[in-house]
């Protein structure tokens, strides 16, 4: 589907409750239909089942060891105890399924129940780096950067000595090493010849991979990072190469990005078909409607690529960066853009916590009906026809000379057959006034009346003064319409 909504869940997490729950254990073997129908009922198009691969042993030795980490985790978890570190899920040690997950045999039963209920299935694909006891570091060290007996004294942190030699921690240009992960190096061609069979392997597991760091792995990334200990970077990039291979075998299979540094459109053009879009979850964490305006003012094709979101396992939780009215409005303008939209498990119900991947169990807490009650409404709307087949299209707003809290007013509308759906919100904490504009919609010569959603109340207004003058609105702070239009005989 175009425009799709996914939903993230920590998989060991989700399953150890439903365990709890049934009071038996439950892996994605045996998960309760009625799991599977709450799910469906969220109108989701996919889950991300995030974090099913095997984990690295090694690397729970590693992360009890890192005062940083022991500190993360007591913070999540007051009572936390070592034997509640799992290890970290992007540390692969094997794209198997965990056996304590239901292994791949489980897996394919999950995906038989989400495909019952036209639910995709996307897991994880760590491109940068492996866990230490990955089998590729005893088999295939040529797979991984090397350093010198020089780089090791200088630098332990991002250097250690195995019996395969001494090889680099994972890293990105920016910020220390990852100690508990190797570093491959994407510049060797016999290592891209085994990501694209594990990938193929992989594909038919499931429907499409969230890679993570994505851009790490682009030629002049790499060698920022790596320089000359990655030797001569090869002519073709190393995700055009992967997914051009993949998709010769698998063509409907997804790639979703996670990347920063605005490098959406670099990797857009390497072949993804998704890319996070954290430009816009900065802008509505930390910005105003004129900066909000601006980033939606990109190109149309450009912006179905990218996935919006306002919270995800990396980022604090919603409700603990927003409050509850802007939370609102950031939420409708996420999930009513083009492109896929994520949601995170544990947003729907207003969690505060943000609980380290690294983890077995998180905290109970006091879960938000009202905000419950809101998503479940807000995605239900969302799911109609026309936010995944109309034709997006962002409305000029304008006031007038002694009114400009126009400016704090975004619009747009979705247009499907003779269907119109206009959304409207006021981002700011101060009342708004404005005229909104629907060009290309035909609205003269009709009576139009417009319903919205989530109030159920009706106005009826006469398109030749819509397409002259626009619609008024008025909206209170962090207010909104999610109206659907209708043109009356």
């Amino acid at each position: 589907m175009s425009n799709p909504v996914i939903y993230e869940i920590n998989t060991l997490i989700w399953l150890g409750e439903i365990s709890k729950e049934c009071q038996a254990e439950i892996t994605l073997a045996n998960v309760p239909d009625y799991k599977w129908d709450e799910l469906n009922q969220l109108k989701i198009n996919a889950v991300w089942f995030m974090g099913v691969w095997e984990r690295s042993p090694e690397c729970i030795k590693i992360s009890n060891a890192d005062p940083g980490n022991l500190s993360d985790f007591n913070k999540a978890l007051k009572d936390f105890s070592l034997e509640d570190n799992t290890g970290s899920p992007y540390c692969v040690r094997n794209y198997s399924v965990d056996q304590n997950l239901g292994g791949n045999h489980g897996l394919a039963i999950a995906r038989e129940k989400l495909l019952e209920r036209n639910i995709a299935l996307i897991l994880d694909f760590v491109p940068n780096h492996l866990a230490f006891d990955h089998p590729w570091v005893a088999s295939n060290p040529e797979f991984f950067i090397h350093g010198t007996t020089d780089d090791l004294a200088r630098d332990p942190v991002t250097f250690k000595s195995l019996e395969s030699g001494i090889l680099a921690c994972g890293k990105d240009p920016y910020y220390p090493a990852w100690e508990d992960v190797v570093q491959v190096n994407a510049f060797n061609p016999l290592l891209r010849l085994e990501v694209i069979r594990t990938l193929k392997e992989i594909a038919s597991l499931c429907d499409g991979v969230r890679c993570d760091m994505a851009m790490l792995m682009l030629n002049n990334v790499f060698l920022q990072t790596w320089g000359t200990l990655a030797g001569e970077a090869l002519d073709e990039e190393y995700w055009m190469c992967v997914i051009s291979e993949v998709k010769i075998e698998f063509p409907d299979f997804i790639f979703i990005a996670e990347v920063y540094w605005d490098m959406e459109y670099i990797l857009q053009q390497n072949g993804f078909d998704y890319c996070y879009d954290k430009r816009l979850y900065d802008r509505l964490k930390g910005e105003d409607a004129d900066s909000i305006r601006h980033h939606l003012q990109s190109d149309v094709i450009y912006q179905s690529k990218l996935m919006r979101f306002i919270e995800n396992h990396d980022e604090e939780r919603a409700i603990s960066v927003f409050n509850p009215d802007k939370e609102k409005a950031a939420a409708l303008i996420s999930l009513s853009l083009p492109g896929a939209k994520l949601v995170h498990e544990g947003q729907l119900e207003g969690r505060i916590v943000r609980l380290p991947v690294f983890l077995r169990r998180r905290p109970a807490e006091t879960l938000n009906a009202f905000i419950r009650n809101f998503y479940e409404n807000l995605l239900e709307i969302t799911a109609m026809t026309e936010l995944h087949k109309g034709e997006w299209s962002l409305s000029p707003v304008s006031g007038w000379d002694d009114n400009q809290s126009c400016r704090h007013i975004l619009a747009w509308y979705w247009k499907y057959e003779s269907k119109v759906c206009l959304i409207t919100v006021n981002y700011c904490s101060k009342p708004s006034q404005g005229f909104v504009y629907l060009p290309d919609c035909e609205l003269s010569g009709n009576v139009w009346r417009l319903v919205d959603l989530f109030t159920q109340a009706h106005f009826i207004r006469n398109g030749d003064e819509l397409a002259d003058s626009g619609l008024y609105v008025g909206l209170e702070p962090w207010g909104f319409h999610f109206f659907q239009m209708y043109r009356m005989v």
